[in-house]
């Protein structure tokens, strides 16, 4: 066959369809990424290479798009050419997507069709409609910041012959928009509300000067009526000093110098891409002569971000800011630690920052 034909049903409306169809973030989630080609209008490079099916990056130029019923591309890739469409049909429970693709010139090889019908199959009815439940989701209860409700409220209308009275018909306006302020209110009590000092650990208590004995404060005998004692001079400290200086020997200061310290270094990484969060990974590198203990790793998530799992370190999270520390670091060596973060954005791909210390994480 010269022909792979896919449709799937979706409980979804045609233009949230269109839009994971058409928005590059969004097809890079659930397909592959594309990148506009530059220089010419309407082109674009589809990075299908090492998809099942695929021999290599897929060259598309669009020769139709009806929002939000059908794209249409001519492709070329590995000197094969073909046609593919997308149509989207509204349905009563959503809209049904159709994907066509058909040679124009070349063959598949044996077997590659089946993997290439499979590899569409796959991305229509497992990531896609993940996709689509989390554009409904967020479309509904998480627009942040956009002003206003994320919702409409039903207004019921009243059953006669006569048009209920103009009155009576604002009260569910007056009662959403009224809604609508104590929402905006709370949030902004919210926001203002003093931040909870965050304990830090620190070293143990320093002993109280007062409460050390040392031989200034050993009680001074009372003195004696024999006024002989009072007039025999006592060697003071001072007088002894000059006989010790001596014996100090400055050359020996610049022949042991401390060990310099390590300069910390550490880098980012986001290894694995799941479908709503990533794994990232901090290698923490010293490059220095001397162990270093106390190394402390700051990692800010985005909004929404939460860790769900850590090796390599011990951490703690404070709203979407995460401490992650550690056994010492020998001199030349390094720690590596890995982070699974779920996001109820998709396409969040790394934290917003990372920093050891002052310095930030390179490679973020």
């Amino acid at each position: 066959m010269t022909e792979i034909d896919v449709q799937v049903d979706l409980f979804h409306p045609a233009d949230r369809v269109w839009r994971a169809l058409t928005d590059r973030a969004l097809l890079a989630r659930w397909f592959t990424e594309v990148e506009p080609m530059a220089g010419a209008r309407g082109r674009l490079l589809l990075f299908t290479a090492g998809l099942p099916g695929f021999d290599a990056a897929v060259d598309a130029e669009v020769t139709d798009r009806r929002e939000p019923e059908l794209i249409a591309l001519r492709c070329l890739e590995g000197g094969r050419r073909s046609r593919l469409s997308c149509a989207v049909v509204p349905t009563t429970a959503g809209c049904r997507l159709s994907v066509r693709e058909a040679l124009e010139h070349g063959g598949w090889p044996d077997g590659q069709r089946e993997r290439r019908e499979e590899s569409y199959r796959q991305a229509l009815t497992g990531r896609l409609p993940a996709i689509l439940d989390w554009l409904a989701f967020r479309q509904v209860d998480l627009r942040r910041g956009e002003a206003g409700t994320t919702t409409e409220m039903p207004v019921t209308e009243v059953v006669g012959d006569e048009p209920a009275p103009a009155g009576r018909r604002r009260w569910p306006l007056l009662v959403a928009g009224l809604a609508g302020v104590v929402l905006v209110a709370g949030a902004a009590v919210w926001a203002v509300l003093p931040a909870e000092p965050e304990q830090v650990a620190g070293p143990g208590p320093v002993p109280s000067p007062t409460a050390s004995t040392t031989p200034s404060r050993t009680p001074q005998p009372t003195p004696s009526a024999r006024p002989s004692r009072s007039t025999t001079p006592t060697p003071s400290r001072s007088s002894r000093t000059p006989s010790a200086t001596p014996s100090a020997t400055p050359s020996r200061t610049p022949t042991s110098p401390a060990p310099s310290a390590a300069a910390m270094t550490a880098s980012y990484e986001t290894v694995s891409r799941p479908l709503l969060g990533y794994t990232g990974e901090v290698v923490v590198d010293n490059p220095g002569d001397a162990a270093v203990t106390g190394w402390k790793v700051v990692v800010t998530l985005a909004e929404g971000g939460t860790l769900t799992d850590v090796s390599g370190a011990e951490w703690r999270q404070r709203g979407q800011v995460v401490t992650f520390t550690g056994p010492p670091v020998p001199a030349g060596r390094s720690r590596t630690f890995t982070f699974a973060v779920r996001d109820v954005d998709p396409l969040t791909r790394a934290p917003e920052d990372c920093a050891l210390g002052d310095d930030p994480c390179a490679g973020l």
